[in-house]
């Protein structure tokens, strides 16, 4: 299993891309399955997550093409037949975001064959939700043996939905839905994420109908058909973060590019408070600490526009180094400090009570062997170790894989001192 080591003590400087966002990707290529044309996606992001959910749309009958273009990556989709509408659990199983195929299959052929999905090491992360709007848009729902069956076979029919509280899963998947339900559908207490956003243009530029898509209410009016597009994915939000908060923990100046600023604007607001330097520039931001003790600064998760749940393991790496006590509260996800027992192996002081934790600043972190626990964790642990004094060993990094496209090549050009170990190398410092 591979590891990452890294030698901490460098500064960076120089300039990281951003990469297309995982997740909105992930439901893009999901939106696959709703037209027999072709679906054309730029600013691509090569990952363990979309190499998981091409394995099913292969098994479904999408065709997928990977490729370079002037445009960067690209992954084109044609779904001309949906060879069959069974999702197995051997392949949904490893990652939640497969689930989102049933929508897209019952929306167009009227029936669907989906395994639950397994579970999450960071919360129960129920998918009630969505099988409730699917029943509310006129879906015949049987749960058997760890499967979802669902029969639509007159189509789907449009319907009103408010959301007993935010979810951005539960509010893509009834978007792949409705699109082709027939009549006006109208979500409320909708998630607002940049990811609905993107989904919502795809969709239209698809010929879909999906108005406020960004606010609490989002109104679509069904079509009978959806035809091809050519769409790029937003960036990744929660690289920028993870890339700003790496510099501000070991100090330099590096240019995130390839970004928008406009959709983390809740962490950059946070990064200043603790003394960070953020200059939003036409393509990104400039990220730059020279010098100084990072301030202690509260945060608190909440939906978007709120500071993202996915950011929080990197901002409480940050914090470790901070001068004062911070707090930091975790409301989306429960068991999301997992990360916490691994900074304190590299010597940060970190109490941790339900939701909410508190991080006395320390002069210095000091490398350690650690282990990754999910995808947000990891990266907190490679962020932490590039300030740590000496050698640090992260294990379990297939979790990184998922969701961080060469992060190992992107750091290192700026300066970090970072590799990959493979497979059994390095096993007496992460043991």
């Amino acid at each position: 299993m591979d590891r990452i080591a890294i030698t901490g003590g460098h500064q960076l400087f120089g300039e990281i891309p951003i990469s297309g966002a995982k997740n909105s990707a992930i439901k893009l290529m999901a939106a696959s399955l709703l037209t027999d044309k072709r679906l054309r996606l730029t600013n691509m992001p090569r990952l363990a997550d979309t190499r998981l959910l091409s394995k099913l749309l292969r098994h479904l009958g999408v065709e997928i093409i990977e490729s370079d273009s002037e445009d960067g990556q690209e992954t084109i989709l044609h779904a001309d037949a949906i060879d069959s509408a069974y999702a197995p659990y051997d392949l949904v199983r490893q990652m939640r975001a497969s689930f989102n195929v049933l929508g897209p299959l019952l929306a167009r052929t009227g029936h669907a064959k989906v395994s639950l999905p397994g579970g999450c090491s960071i919360g129960a992360r129920p998918v009630d939700l969505h099988l409730k709007a699917l029943q509310a848009l006129g879906a015949h729902i049987d749960l058997h043996e760890g499967y979802v069956y669902a029969q639509a076979p007159r189509g789907l029919t449009a319907a009103e939905i408010e959301f007993p509280f935010v979810s951005v899963g539960a509010t893509e998947h009834t978007m792949l839905a409705a699109v082709l339900a027939k009549g006006v559908t109208v979500l409320k207490n909708v998630a607002c994420e940049p990811e609905i956003g993107d989904l919502a243009a795809c969709l239209n530029a698809m010929g879909a109908k999906v108005e406020g898509a960004g606010t609490p209410t989002i109104t679509i009016t069904g079509v009978t058909s959806l035809g091809g597009a050519t769409h790029s994915v937003i960036p990744d939000r929660i690289e920028m973060g993870t890339y700003a908060c790496a510099v501000a923990m070991t100090g330099g100046e590096v240019r995130l590019t390839r970004a928008r600023p406009d959709i983390i604007s809740a962490l950059t607001e946070k990064l200043r408070a603790a003394g960070v330097g953020v200059e939003e520039t036409p393509d990104g931001l400039i990220v730059r600490r020279d010098g100084g003790r990072l301030k202690a600064v509260d945060v608190s998760t909440d939906p978007y526009p709120g500071f993202p749940t996915d950011v929080q393991a990197q901002f409480m790496a940050l914090m470790t180094l901070a001068d004062g006590v911070s707090t930091i509260r975790e409301t989306i996800f429960e068991n999301r400090f997992m990360h916490a027992p691994e900074l304190r192996r590299l010597g940060a002081d970190i109490a941790t009570v339900g939701g909410e934790a508190k991080v006395t600043g320390v002069s210095a972190l000091r490398g350690a062997p650690v282990m990754a626990t999910d995808l947000r964790a990891s990266v907190s642990l490679v962020i932490a170790g590039l300030a740590a004094e000496g050698r640090t060993v992260v294990s379990r990094v297939y979790h990184l894989d998922r969701g961080f496209e060469r992060l190992e090549e992107k750091l290192s050009a700026c300066g970090a001192s970072i590799e990959r170990l493979k497979g059994g190398e390095g096993e007496d410092e992460a043991a």
